[in-house]
This record gives C-alpha cells, sequence and structure tokens, in this order.
C-alpha cells in the first residue's frame, strides 16, 4: 500500500506520515526532502521558492515511479507532500491505484480563523522551521490555498480530510 498524503502547508502532512509511521510501521519520503536534495545536489535547477507549479513538473514524474517501483515490489510506503498532482489517477492503470490511499488535508475556514495561532505554534512540530514562517505563512495565503484545494480535491474527485473543529486527523486502511 502506498499512502499519499496532501495538501496546503501548515496542514499537518508530515504530522500525520509521522502518525502513520508509529500505527503501521510504513516508512515515509518527504517530497520536500526529495526537492532539497535535488536542490543541493545541483541535479536541478529549482529553487525553494519556485512556484508550486513548477517544482511539481521536476517532482512527480519521480516520485509517480517511486509509488509504481513500491506497488510492483510489494512494499509499503507513505509519500507526504504538496507537489502531489490533484489529477495524480491518470498517470496510473487500474492495477496500481487499487494500492495508493490518497487523502489531502485541508483546514476550512472556520478552522484557519479560529486556530491561526495554534496553527503557526504547531508549525515546528516535526520540522525546524525559519523563525520568518509567519511571513511567509499568513491567514490569508491558508485561506486561499485551503479553499482552492478543496475545490482542486472536487473537481478530480479526490478523498480530503476536511479539518472543521478539531485537529484529529488519522488515515485508516
Amino acid at each position: 500500500m502506498v499512502i499519499l498524503i496532501a495538501g496546503s502547508s501548515h496542514t499537518g502532512k508530515t504530522v500525520l506520515a509521522q502518525k502513520l509511521l508509529k500505527k503501521y510501521g510504513f516508512p515515509y519520503l518527504s517530497q520536500d526532502h526529495l526537492k532539497m536534495g535535488l536542490i543541493r545536489s545541483g541535479f536541478s535547477t529549482l529553487t525553494p521558492e519556485d512556484h508550486i507549479d513548477d517544482i511539481t513538473r521536476v517532482l512527480w514524474p519521480i516520485t509517480r515511479e517511486i509509488i509504481k517501483t513500491c506497488i510492483e515490489n510489494r512494499q509499503h510506503l507513505i509519500i507526504e507532500g504538496c507537489y502531489i498532482p490533484f489529477d495524480y489517477k491518470k498517470d496510473f492503470e487500474d492495477d496500481y491505484l487499487k494500492y495508493i490511499k490518497y487523502s489531502c488535508l485541508i483546514f476550512s475556514e472556520k478552522y484557519i480563523q479560529e486556530h491561526y495561532d495554534d496553527i503557526m505554534r504547531y508549525a515546528n512540530t516535526i520540522e525546524q522551521r525559519d523563525i520568518n514562517d509567519a511571513e511567509f505563512c499568513t491567514k490569508e495565503m491558508l485561506l486561499q490555498e485551503n479553499l482552492l484545494n478543496l475545490k482542486k480535491c472536487k473537481e478530480a474527485n479526490c478523498e480530503y480530510i476536511l479539518i472543521n473543529i478539531k485537529y484529529d486527523v488519522d488515515i485508516t486502511l
């Protein structure tokens, strides 16, 4: 089984991946680690500041083939990141899709409005983020990205977890 955890920045993708690692014993891969490995090694001209679509165009083909390899070898893996396209299904035959569990984490507008300070406080739960993170991750940015992700999930008929009242996220197989 390959579990894909998508979502906007700060929605808790890495925290959920860590939780599932403990629950199922499946290792996980962070697309951010893959991105930074490509950048720091010089194998890519990407920068961390590039547009999400440009980064997705580079990372998705690599991620897609990792998924296929895991399924072919009957290995389990959790992949988390914001560079998993909503139309990911088009890249897999049904024989692969039955081994892929996709979930996009989405904050509701209500949750962001009521819990923005909590979102920022828990941003360092797993990853040690920059102190300037608050400049990048504004309430307005979170509202815009999460609303857009919800729309794209619905258009692509993707599974999503709407975080509305409290943050209690899990994926069951």
